[in-house]
């Protein structure tokens, strides 16, 4: 007599389903590799100043940024794609190994002399590396929590990973500064070799292998190539718009190139059989708002995290530590934002109120800081920032769940991608333009409050004032030179406080607008209910080949 075997109990309702041990295990793996690739944007600004000091490379350090960046940015459409018609697993899983080995090689960065490269340049190159592995860690994470819960299970889930990141921001310049204080410079990266190892080591043999697209398989090689050649100028491009200027030759030639490669990109999607960012995804109006808007969302965050810190120490006078101290408030926001986020799509069955409350409190947030003086108190900076911080991560997780309610299976991972590759350019086209309104409307205000008389070195200190802090010894050196030199520096430094007022009064001026902007988007984004399974909507099906 044989006995039956056990029904195997079920705990996730997608395309995927899987066990207890299996879901909890593949959580586990999907949260530390997602913590490995927030925390690698973090935790490396604290120990910036000890690697430049070690590798001698002041005057190539911006390019650090830029290349994992670049990298980043362009491997989140090509790894979603490629997971949609290959497998998310082993795409996943390759994506992390490279990270993963790609921090142990910035962390040996100035040791590996086989390179060929100076340490500066084998730590420009291993950024790229992990660049890539992130990008492609970045554009999966969302899409498998896709795979394994149906719409309206998603929210819930989807916040737990945003508070990941959010919690990545609060806590990764501290154990950045920690480890480079007591430790090296060298953990920052190194730190990531054993947590990465266990999350692969879970995912490998947790994690079943997903496979979405069982048609004909066919890589989009003309679609990457042209895709590249419009990304990476456009990228450069508002990389260096803060240095030379929108009129300069570079900038403009790069724009210029990006716009007419971006066309013939457009082109060639139109007539591939698998294309790399499927065009047809943009017909659909949910998705076509939520871009819109997850653009709007990267250019206001980004507004808000690189120059806030510049009014608080270059305005209120501040030290750069209180300042990363005031701007925690925002980021503890965001992440209970992100986690009431998701719960409310859950028990709302829908994504539109959450996104409608979030664009409002952002809209508050960015007004309140458009009114800054002088004399704004630090209670006020924080309840701004709070406010700000709550509603952004409201809006995070609920454009990614609009997006995948709509999207059809097979393109699942193209889809979610957008909104991560959207967020991408729109923070750093944010950036490059708040980056020009500051320096434009200082460069005006300071010219006419300097007095006659100052020679070109005494004015080329103040031509940046994001690097006054830096080289106010110099500047101190400079200026003892005049009898009444200290007097009159301080007379400039006054003159810089005003300038700067004016300029980030703009930037969150701007910031607020566009952030108006995606509250109309919101209140006209069509409300779509969640569905409670992982059946393809309606209006989007395959493409016939």
């Amino acid at each position: 007599m044989t006995t039956a075997p056990a029904e195997v109990k079920f705990h996730t309702s997608g395309i995927v389903r899987l066990t207890k041990p299996q879901l909890i295990g593949t959580l586990m793996g999907l949260m530390l590799t997602m913590l490995l690739a927030a925390l690698d944007q973090t935790i490396v600004g604290t120990a910036e100043p000890r690697i430049i000091a070690s590798l001698s490379g002041f005057n190539r350090y911006p390019w650090v940024a830029t290349t994992y960046m670049l990298c980043s940015t362009m491997s989140i459409p090509i790894g979603a794609r490629l997971s949609d018609l290959y497998g998310r697993k082993w795409f996943f899983m390759g994506g992390a190994a490279l990270f993963v080995f790609a921090s142990g090689l910035c962390g040996a960065a100035g040791n590996l002399n086989f390179t060929g490269m100076d340490g500066m340049n084998q730590l420009i190159v291993f950024r790229g590396l992990q660049g890539i592995g992130a990008g492609v860690i970045m554009a999966l994470v969302f899409t498998i929590v896709a795979d394994i819960f149906a719409p309206a299970e998603r929210g819930r889930y989807q916040g737990f990973f945003s508070g990941v990141w959010g919690c990545a921001a609060i806590f990764g310049p501290t154990l950045g500064g920690w480890l480079t204080d007591h430790v090296s410079w060298r953990a920052t990266f190194y730190v990531n070799l054993p947590v990465g190892l266990v999350a692969l080591g879970v995912t490998y043999f947790l994690f079943p292998d997903i496979h979405v697209n069982k048609g004909k398989k066919v890589l989009d090689w003309l679609g990457i190539f042209t895709l590249t050649l419009s990304i990476v100028p456009l990228l450069l491009a508002l990389t260096w718009v803060t240095e030379f200027g929108w009129a300069s030759g570079r900038v403009e030639g790069l724009l210029a190139w990006s716009i007419a490669m971006l066309g013939i990109f457009l082109y060639v999607e139109t007539k591939a059989v698998e294309p790399i960012i499927p065009l047809t995804l943009f017909h659909e109006p949910v998705i076509a708002t939520c871009s819109v808007c997850i653009f709007i969302l990267g250019m206001g965050m980004f507004g808000v995290i690189i120059y806030f810190p510049l009014f608080m120490q270059g305005v209120l006078n501040v030290s750069a530590t209180e300042s990363g101290t005031l701007l925690t408030p925002m980021m503890l926001g965001t992440v209970f934002g992100t986690f009431f986020g998701g719960q409310a799509t859950y028990r709302l069955k829908g994504y539109k109120l959450p996104g409608l409350v979030g664009s409002v409190l952002v809209v508050l947030g960015m007004m309140g800081f458009a009114q800054m003086t002088p004399e704004t108190s630090h209670a006020h900076l924080v309840f701004g920032l709070v406010l700000s911080g709550f509603g952004m991560g409201l809006l995070m997780p609920t454009y990614t769940v609009a997006v995948q309610n709509v999207a059809p299976r097979h393109q699942m991972g193209a889809a979610t991608a957008s909104t991560t590759f959207f967020r991408s350019i729109g923070s750093t086209v944010g950036v490059a333009v708040f980056g020009s309104i500051l320096l434009t409307n200082y460069h005006h205000d300071f010219a006419q409050a300097s007095p006659a008389g100052l020679t070109k070195e005494e004015l080329g200190f103040f031509s940046n004032p994001l690097m006054l802090a830096q080289i106010r010894p110099q500047m101190e050196a400079a200026f003892a030179r005049h009898a009444d030199g200290m007097a009159l520096m301080e007379k400039l430094m006054a003159s810089v406080r005003l300038g700067l007022i004016h300029g980030l009064h703009q930037i969150f001026l701007t910031s607020a607008i566009l952030m108006m902007i995606g509250l109309v988007l919101n209140v006209f984004l069509k409300s779509v209910p969640l569905r409670s399974s992982h059946e393809a909507p309606p209006t989007m099906e395959p493409p016939a080949h």
